[in-house]
């Protein structure tokens, strides 16, 4: 039974319960919240009321709004936003081109291609396509597919970047790090510096895990990372999300280990996927425009004498510029920080990097 959706500006009730999810921790992972988001859009196109793309786009677009003002810091969210918007775009516009290679067979390539660019910006979204609730959500399936392979497709290029007898250092504890050591392992000997990442310690974890999987692992205090710089070969690290320059926010720590790693020309290996990559620009250092805060009872127990009279911060994230990355592997192959414009234009539309 299909449910009429008549004020957008409020959010429906899967888009609630997913942020409720998203603030109480029942949903940690950028994976998690990337499927969770890709299966609210397929449920909103599929039990929502509309006619049109254009009123699609609509309730997509007001949806996805909800979801950025909620949950500012969780760029996939809006990410899957401006993908299905994107695939609506495509599959209308795709609908309109078939129907006038049919009444024009006889065009010429050149003349195909400059209709095609000149057309997709004037395409009228207003009008009804037949079929076009079942091909969106065909095409969801097959995104839903792409990932599930993301992480086997991270991890399959791990031999291709890790050679025999190196030394990695990583930070933190990141399970696309985690699953590429592991698959380099079955074919290279290596050795794993792992920085703990305090307060929060989350690289205890990781490298207990390597350990298991017999790889020779050393956990070290975030105070070392630059006098061990000049013994690594490479940084392998992941990341919160891409932003539009090719910067990232990562885990606090990151800016650290990528200034330890330019000062001694030690490439930077960033493992991201492709939902990650973000069409956002770094508006501004303070906590509630890019960062979040963490608590500080790691750093100063609050049944000091004195902890009342202290004032102590516990950043979440670090913003690392995109001139200290050498390179993101991604599940679709490896890039340049300079070519993250490119990939942008590929996944979102640009009118949609705004929502």
């Amino acid at each position: 039974m299909k449910s009429e959706v008549k004020n957008c500006s409020l959010p429906l009730p899967e888009v609630a319960e997913m942020i409720y999810d998203i603030i109480t921790r029942k949903i940690d992972s950028s994976y998690e919240v990337t499927t969770r988001s890709v299966k609210v859009f397929k449920n909103i196109i599929a039990a929502s009321e509309w006619k049109t793309a254009d009123d699609l786009m609509k309730i997509v677009r007001d949806q996805g709004r909800i979801m950025m003002e909620a949950l500012p810091q969780e760029n996939v969210t809006a990410n899957m936003c401006r993908r299905v918007l994107k695939l609506i775009r495509e599959e209308f516009d795709s609908a309109q081109l078939v129907r006038n290679d049919e009444s024009q067979a006889s065009l010429s390539l050149h003349k195909l291609v400059t209709q095609t660019s000149e057309s997709s910006s004037a395409m009228d979204y207003t009008k009804p396509k037949e079929g076009l609730r079942g091909s969106l959500l065909n095409h969801l399936q097959e995104i839903e597919m792409e990932m599930e392979t993301t992480k086997e497709n991270l991890a399959e290029q791990a031999a291709e970047h890790i050679h025999s007898s190196e030394l990695i250092l990583t930070l933190g504890h990141s399970r696309s790090v985690e699953s590429f050591l592991k698959r380099a392992a079955k074919r290279r000997v290596f050795e794993v510096v792992v920085a703990e990442c305090a307060p929060s310690c989350r690289g205890h974890a990781l490298a207990a895990s390597l350990a298991k999987a017999k790889i020779e692992t050393t956990v070290i205090p975030d105070s070392a990372i630059f006098a061990m710089m000049s013994r690594v070969n490479k940084v392998i690290i992941g990341t919160h999300s891409v932003l539009a320059n090719g910067g990232l926010r990562a885990a606090c720590g990151s800016y650290t280990v990528a200034l330890a790693a330019k000062q001694f020309s030690v490439p930077v290996i960033v493992l991201v996927p492709m939902y990650k990559f973000s069409p956002v620009h770094l508006c501004s250092y303070e906590m509630d425009a890019f960062n979040m805060v963490g608590t500080t009872e790691g750093v100063i127990p609050y049944k000091m004498r004195d902890a009342r009279n202290v004032r102590c911060y516990n950043p979440v994230f670090d913003y690392v510029p995109p001139e200290f990355v050498t390179l993101f592997i991604s599940n679709l192959g490896g890039n340049a920080p300079s070519y993250v414009y490119r990939l942008l234009s590929e996944l979102y539309h640009p009118e949609d990097y705004t929502l």
